[in-house]
């Protein structure tokens, strides 16, 4: 007998093959780096989005989406795959996807007719080849996107970004649907100084990050890199729609994963996780807010369902169409995120997180499970451990001045388990893990948790012993 679920999703695909006789083109912009927090629809009064915030009015603004991983690789897989990164065996920071990993672009074109295309800053997912790997790669024909899509650029600069989506659709049959994934460079570190920016001493620091001038410093380039991708956001659509128009047009834009400061890019508190999520579908999805909890595992079945696509075999991913399109759907309970492998440096030469590090998330829209799996390692921040915000905090730090509640977070011993109450404390500083009060939630996070590993074949240890 089929799910209720199961029941939702099939009548959602129904109903929109039913609705449009045409199938909607897709677009799928990816910024690199991006928290949801810092974007001004999300609520920031100082970061200059104009053409986002614009683009988030015209259609749905998801305030509980939350990427697969907090790093590049891993997340771009679940957001193309409908799968966890670890389900898909892309837990090794510079693996290929493996070729039997069906992909979003491959369905479309195999079962609706699309004319698919990859652009611009490196999509991350035919792995990277040193000298040692090419031979490898080649030897077993490990790269395999030139034959998954019909148009690939594997790393264009920004300054070729019109150029390579007017490449795009120079190429695609005018009769034919279209799939493009456009990749921005911005705002990865390292970040640049751009001149006529934010004020370093107006910009708002985030609470779960210490307000000192280095801290500042930094972030003024990383809303700098963030205002100049604004612009390059709107470029894309400028030529979209000079070339094709925005007719039965999906248009997807997110963040990849968080920003590279502490409690951000690789790890699972929210600033790593929390990326913006915005849709427009004119005609189709009206304006709006949307709190449910949405995974990057999602938007793969979202997207087939919309072009009346079935989902592969071994898809973890939800769709959340009924959702879009104003119609009953079961609405996740939990989301799941994994922190995996990062860079390429063998463990015995790293003794710090910002290249190894393995944990799990599991999340309901109140509280937050984080299984650490190598708590022993010590923390520092993904990419941004030798700039001045990360060296000037660990300074005062040493000199016993900064705040107890950042020493604690960053410098601290950390647990096994960490449980947050993200209603009372959204910065994720105090750990309720044991304590007798949230006993029940512990246990219901847990056994979601232990459930999502086992069906992944997840290879860290169980949360739960037998």
């Amino acid at each position: 007998m089929l799910s209720r679920r199961t029941l939702l999703q099939t009548s959602a695909l129904a109903a929109a093959q039913a609705q449009s006789s045409s199938k909607p083109n897709i677009v799928l912009i990816l910024s690199d780096d991006h928290t949801a927090e810092f974007t001004g629809s999300y609520g920031n009064p100082t970061v200059r989005t104009p053409n986002l915030d614009r683009f988030a009015s015209e259609g749905m603004r998801f305030t509980n989406f939350f990427c697969s991983a907090p790093q590049c690789v891993p997340s771009r897989t679940a957001f193309l795959t409908g799968r966890s990164p670890v389900s898909a065996r892309m837990s090794r920071f510079t693996a290929p996807l493996p070729p039997d990993i069906v992909t979003l672009p491959e369905l479309l074109r195999k079962d609706a007719g699309y004319f698919t295309g990859i652009c611009r800053r490196q999509f991350h997912l035919d792995g990277a080849m040193g000298p040692n790997s090419k031979a490898i790669y080649d030897k077993h024909k490990l790269q395999t996107f030139q034959n998954r899509v019909d148009y690939l650029d594997r790393a264009s600069p920004r300054a070729m970004t019109e150029k390579r989506v007017n490449e795009f659709f120079d190429k695609r049959p005018k009769e034919k649907p279209y799939f493009l994934w456009v990749n921005f460079d911005d705002p990865h570190y390292a970040w640049d100084n751009i001149p006529g920016g934010v004020d370093s001493k107006t910009l708002r620091v985030p609470k779960w990050l210490p307000d000192l001038p280095g801290v500042r410093e930094d972030l003024r380039r990383y809303y700098d890199e963030i205002g100049r991708m604004d612009g390059e956001f709107q470029l894309v659509l400028d030529t979209i729609q000079k070339r094709a128009g925005m007719d039965n047009t999906l248009i997807l834009f997110a963040g990849d994963n968080g920003i590279p400061f502490p409690h951000g890019k690789g790890s699972l508190y929210d600033p790593g996780l929390n990326v913006p999520f915005l849709m427009r579908w004119t005609g189709r999805v009206k304006p709006g807010v949307s709190n449910d909890l949405i995974s990057g595992e999602d938007v793969t079945p979202t997207m087939l369902a919309a072009a009346g696509v079935n989902p592969a075999p071994g898809m973890s991913g939800q769709s959340f169409l009924p959702h879009l399109l104003g119609q009953s759907y079961a609405a996740r309970r939990h989301v799941f995120a994994q922190r995996v492998t990062h860079g390429s440096r063998p463990f015995a030469e790293s003794t710090t997180t910002h290249t190894f590090d393995h944990s799990r998330m599991a999340r309901n829209s109140r509280y937050k499970l984080i299984y650490n799996c190598t708590p022993g390692m010590r923390y520092s921040p993904v990419d941004s451990y030798n700039e001045r915000s990360w060296t000037e905090m660990s300074d005062e730090n040493a000199w016993g001045r900064l705040a107890p509640r950042f020493s604690q977070a960053y410098y601290g011993k950390r647990s096994v388990f960490e449980l947050f109450d993200i209603e009372k404390d959204p910065e994720e500083f105090v750990n309720l893990a044991g304590r007798p009060e949230v006993e029940g939630v512990e246990k219901e996070l847990k056994l979601a948790l232990h459930e999502k590993m086992i069906l992944d074949w997840d290879y860290l240890p169980l949360p739960l012993t037998p």
